[in-house]
Formats: C-alpha cells, sequence, structure tokens
C-alpha cells in the first residue's frame, strides 16, 4: 500500500512492503542499550501487556522480548507483519501481530499498560492517534517514542550516502538529520505529562554489505524506487564503500526517548 504525505518526500508515495525483505534483514540495528534505556525505567517488562506502533518487522517486540511483557505489533503493512511473524516464529518468540495502521487500531479500552512507537511516529495522524492511544492505555499508562539516525554532519560517509540517494530520489526528505530531542506534538498535552525524556548519541557497526542494505531499506530508496532504479543505487553505493570504506566501520547515531504518562483527564 503506498503512503503519500504533502510533507514527506514532496508528496511521492512510498510502502514499506516492497523493502520488507531488506527490512528483515538489515533494519534490524539498535545496540542493546537502545532498549535497556526502556527498560530501566520499568517500562516493557514483566507483567505488562504492550503495543508496538509501527512494528514493521518486529524490532522493537523481538529485541525486548527478553524483558518479559506480552507483546502485541502492529503495523499498516501485510508484507512487513508477515516478515515480523516469520522472525518471532523462528526465534520461539510469542509475539501477536496485526496489520493496522494506527489511526484504526480496534482493540478494548485500556488494554494495554505501555505503548511503544520507534522511528514511526511522525507518520500519525495525531489529532486521531493521539486520543486514541489514550483510550487504549490503562490509567497511569505510559506512551515511549523512541527514534536513532545516522548524523551525516558528523559522519562522512552516512553524508555521502545520503548525496547519493537524493541523486536517485532527489525530493526525499529523511536525510540531512541533525540531533534534536523527540518531537511531542502539543495535542499530546492533553492527555499526557511527560514523564521523561533523555537524547544521546551512539555508534553503530556495519559492513560494507550491511550499510549497503540498511540505506537500500529506507524510505527513499527500496519504499520508493523502481527496481531498476534500486539495482543501479545498489551498485553505486557498493561501489562507494569499496572505495572509501573498509570491510567494518561504525556510523554515528543519535538516539532520543520521551516517555509520556497517561494523565487523569
Amino acid at each position: 500500500m503506498d503512503i503519500f504525505s504533502k510533507d514527506i518526500d514532496g508528496g511521492k508515495g512510498f510502502d514499506w512492503g516492497r523493502t520488507s525483505s531488506d527490512y528483515a534483514k538489515y533494519r534490524d540495528i539498535y545496540p542493546t542499550v537502545f532498549f535497556d534505556k526502556v527498560a530501566e525505567h520499568g517500562l516493557c517488562v514483566r507483567g505488562q501487556r504492550v503495543l508496538d506502533l509501527g512494528t514493521g518487522t518486529g524490532v522493537v517486540p523481538r529485541n525486548m522480548y527478553r524483558y518479559g511483557a506480552d507483546w502485541v505489533g502492529s503495523d499498516i503493512s501485510a508484507n512487513q507483519i508477515e516478515q515480523a511473524r516469520i522472525l518471532a516464529r523462528d526465534a520461539g518468540m510469542n509475539i501477536e501481530f496485526v496489520v493496522s495502521s494506527a489511526e484504526e487500531l480496534d482493540f478494548p479500552d485500556g488494554s494495554f499498560d505501555v505503548i511503544t512507537a520507534c522511528q514511526c511516529f511522525f507518520y500519525f495522524d495525531y489529532d486521531v492517534v493521539i486520543p486514541k492511544l489514550a483510550r487504549l492505555l490503562k490509567d497511569g499508562g505510559r506512551l515511549v517514542i523512541l527514534f536513532m539516525a545516522w548524523v551525516p554532519e558528523d559522519d562522512a560517509l552516512a553524508r555521502a550516502s545520503e548525496e547519493l540517494v537524493l541523486r536517485f530520489n532527489p525530493k526525499w526528505t529523511g536525510g540531512g538529520y541533525k540531533r534534536s530531542p523527540v518531537f511531542i506534538p502539543e495535542i499530546a498535552k492533553k492527555f499526557f505529562d511527560i514523564e521523561a525524556a533523555e537524547d544521546y548519541d551512539l555508534p553503530v557497526r556495519f559492513t560494507r554489505e550491511s550499510w549497503n542494505g540498511r540505506m537500500k531499506a529506507c524510505r527513499g530508496v527500496g519504499a520508493s524506487l523502481a527496481p531498476d532504479e534500486i539495482a543501479a543505487w545498489e551498485r553505486e553505493h557498493m561501489e562507494m564503500l569499496e572505495k572509501s570504506a573498509s570491510v567494518e566501520f561504525d556510523i554515528l547515531h543519535h538516539a532520543a526517548m520521551a516517555v509520556l504518562r497517561k494523565n487523569s483527564l
């Protein structure tokens, strides 16, 4: 299903389902510390029922499964959910997955202790989603918004990779990230109180193949370009990496988290 937004990529459509196999293979890149920081707040742990929005291939539920929570993952893409189910099954994880947009989720009120949204919150219609999430959470439940992105201004290889994406897809707006805290829309303040927020830098280790795959599985390439364009981009990117990168290397990333507690209104 193509997604269109006037504020994203100049309105160019994208479909994460088109890149699900690469997404499953190359986008599970978050270091352990990224998930440990969530659990340190007493979130997504044993005794809690958690809903992960925009779960993709189930990266958050699968990585946090060891903390003992009961997980449900939702995503608008059936292909992404198919990959999530395969990966969870192969790992022996009992995770429920549903195909649904965040705006159309259908669970009883008060179904969850925690709701997570990683790398996806900015895609949602806040006026619809924020009140819905407040209803789905139990009293005092938490909404956890997570984000991690490479920092092109401080990482030359990330910057060069972005420039290649833009040469093939000039309207891509996913590049040029600058460090910032998690964005919290104004409507959220009506339903939630900010309980905690933090952000930090961290290196993420890649090989040439895995960085090529990670970039290919981004919105500006695998989710939106035609197959021949994707193949051409992949070839040029690998040629660039073979000339300028060692066999293994770190890409500097910035991570951010906000924890919002449902208020009593």
